[in-house]
Parts: structure tokens; sequence; C-alpha cells
């Protein structure tokens, strides 16, 4: 049986085959599109009078299309790690191994501070 990261790429990859949309998605197509998804999720709380809003306060219809962008943002990244010949597990590790350095948890914690501006 496969993972289920495995699984739901398989059936991205399947969707877009069917489609014969590969053509469409170069590296930079995929990137911009992930970009521009990540955007419309913004959008949808660009105007909230709350500087949080708990997930107790969303109405349905905020979390009906903030988990529709979210899956917009997730098979575009999909698409993009497989352009690149990427593992997307590997790549997160890798990138939690290198934050592990940049920002220590004795240093960081508590802290929303870059890690420039982190104690040495």
């Amino acid at each position: 049986m496969k993972d289920p990261l495995t699984e739901i790429a398989d059936e991205i990859f399947e969707f877009t085959k069917e489609r014969d949309w590969d053509q469409f998605h170069t590296v930079k197509n995929l990137a911009t599109a992930l970009s521009i998804e990540a955007s419309e999720l913004l959008e949808i709380y660009q105007w909230s009078t709350k500087n949080e809003l708990s997930r107790a306060e969303l109405t349905p219809d905020v979390l009906a299309r903030t988990e529709s962008e979210i899956a917009d943002i997730a098979i575009y990244l999909f698409l993009l790690v497989r352009k690149i010949d990427g593992n997307l597990p590997t790549i997160i590790k890798n990138k939690l191994k290198l934050n592990s350095k940049k920002y220590p948890a004795d240093k960081c914690r508590g802290s929303s501070k870059k890690y420039t501006e982190l104690p040495k």
C-alpha cells in the first residue's frame, strides 16, 4: 500500500495527464500559480477587522473557501515538486534541519524574531 502523500500525488498527476496539462506545467508557471493561489488564500482574510480569527470564529463559507485555496496550493506544490524531480518529505526534512540551526530552540522560544536578530 502506498503512503498517503504518494497516493494523493498520483491522483493529481493522473488528473493533469487526462487533461494533457503537463505541457503548461513549467517550473515558472507552477511557481507563479503557487504564489497566486497563496495570495488568493490571503485575500479571504484581507479586510478582516479582527487581528486574529480562531477556527471557532470562522463561518462555514470562509472555512470552505479557505480549504479550497489550501487544496489549490497543495496541488500546485505537488506538481512543482514533481517537475523538479524532488521528494517532498526530503525537501521538508532538509529545510527543518536548516531551520533548527538558524533557530535554536533555546534562543528563539516564544520569539517571532528573524534568525539574524536572535542573540548570538
